[in-house]
Parts: C-alpha cells; structure tokens; sequence
C-alpha cells in the first residue's frame, strides 16, 4: 500500500497536544464520587506466554485513577494480577470502557470466552497487541494502539514507509479503518475522525519492554474515566490518547531521572506526574 504525495501533504499537518492540554484531560473525583462514578475498566489482556503484559496494564491503569478494574484474563494471568493489585476484581460485570489485547497472540485470545462479549458492548475500547484487528467487531468507539510493525501488518504495508512518515500513515489508517489511532513512536502520532494530534514528550530510555502495555492501561483509565464525554464527540478519544502519550512520557521521564528505568518503575511515577498536571 502506498500514499499518494498529495494526501500526505493535505493529511500529515498535526496539532501538538501540550502538557496543558492534557492536564484538562485528567478526571478528578468529586466528594460525591464511588469506585463505580469514578469510572471501571474492563480489562482483557495477557497470556500464558506473556502475563507480565497483563500486570503492567492494570498497574498502570489503577495509578492513572480509576475507581475498579475488572479482570477477566487467562487464569495464570489473573493469579499474577492478584498478587500485584490485590485490589483488581476478577469478575464481570458493568464497566465504562474496555482494554483488549496487550500481550496476546492471535490463537489465544480467541480461547477467552468474554472478549467477544464485550466487543459487543456499546462502550469505548483500546486496542492493543494481538486485538488490533478486532475493531471493525467493536459495539463502541474504538482506538487502536500500534507500533510501525503492527500498523503495516494491519494495512498490508511495509514497515519501511511506515517507518518513513507515520504521521501520514496514521492518518492513512484512521480514515481506512474508521477508528482512532494512536502510532506509538519517539513522537506519538494520533488522528482520529477530523483530528490530528501529536506528543512528544518521552525520554529515549523509553524504548523497553512492556512500555507499551503500560501505555495501554493508562490510556484504558483515561477513556473509562471519560466514557460519556467518548461517546457524546468521537474526536474526544483521539484527545484522550494524546493526554495518555504525554502522561506516559513524563511519567518515564520522572522515572527515569535521565537513567535506565523499568516500565514499574514508570506505573509508579504516574500519580506524581498526573499531580504535577494537575498543578499546573
């Protein structure tokens, strides 16, 4: 698949989406608020080869605030999340938004007896990783959470021009696919129906394993947290995905103080750094 030099010209102008801009993207509860108005996350990710994918996620996830996080992934999955987030709850149930696919291969999602259950639910969902072509299934607003190699193979593209200009391609996807998306990179490129955001916020150190789960289950926070606001102005989601770039970013740069970091490292600087949003 190739893009025409006139569509990348008319299709790559993006808006860069600034810390201010994200900090008015944060939900603060209210005096009046419960686990349930603040928000529940369903969350189907992990497997047994990679259920580290599944900890992060709702680790990430329960530091960017949310009120619950239902988690109805593989069994061994599960135990981990447990150990980690006591807190998580193992069951179904009604939430405001789901997170799909972080850390699963194609054979083994199709194993989880909720996953098509809850694409047909009619609120907004993440995709990640091994669900990302699930979306034309979804009943609600959908983002989807690619890197380069992931969006190619989705568009049947080469990674290369991927590679070349991912804002183009971006932008070639939402309007392909009909969702947001968000092409995680360097520079987080998102467009979605009639916006073009951009974040750049992220330390190099954050190119490590599991950074991209972690993105996830922020981004799975903030969309649950805003469920309403999703589906009343589709464009709200492609704002929401840029408000999870920024966040994960300075989150990794807080964690990392210009040195190595680990993606728990990352989760745990995410209440620091949505309280310094907050504060302007």
């Amino acid at each position: 698949m190739t893009i025409a030099p006139n569509y990348r010209e008319a299709m790559s102008a993006y808006t860069s989406w600034t810390v201010q801009d994200a900090a008015e993207r944060i939900a603060v509860p209210a005096t009046d608020d419960d686990k349930y108005s603040r928000g529940v996350l369903g969350v189907i990710t992990g497997s047994t080869m990679y259920p580290g994918a599944a900890v992060i996620g709702v680790e990430a996830a329960l530091r960017t605030g949310v009120g619950m996080v239902r988690y109805l992934g593989p069994e061994r999955a599960a135990d981990l999340v447990l150990q980690r987030r006591p807190e998580a709850v193992i069951s179904d149930g009604r939430v405001q938004a789901w997170l799909m696919g972080s850390g699963m291969d194609h054979v083994e999602r199709e194993s989880l007896p909720h996953m098509v259950a809850a694409l047909a639910q009619p609120v907004p969902v993440v995709l990640d990783g091994g669900a990302l072509d699930l979306h034309s299934r979804a009943g609600g607003p959908v983002v989807v959470t690619p890197h380069f190699r992931e969006l190619a193979r989705l568009l049947g593209a080469d990674v290369s021009d991927v590679a070349a200009d991912p804002s183009a391609w971006a932008r070639k996807a939402a309007d392909a696919l009909g969702v947001t998306v968000l092409l995680k990179g360097h520079t987080t490129y998102v467009a979605g129906p009639g916006i073009s955001l951009s974040a750049a916020s992220a330390p190099t150190w954050l190119a490590t394993a599991g950074a991209g789960d972690a993105l996830a289950g922020i981004l799975g926070a903030l969309v649950a947290t805003h469920s309403r606001e999703v589906q009343d102005d589709p464009t709200e989601l492609a704002r929401l995905a840029a408000t999870a770039a920024v966040v994960h970013g300075l989150a990794a740069e807080r964690a990392s103080a210009g040195g190595p970091l680990t993606v728990l490292d990352l989760a745990a600087a995410v209440p620091a750094t949505i309280g310094a949003l907050l504060r302007g």
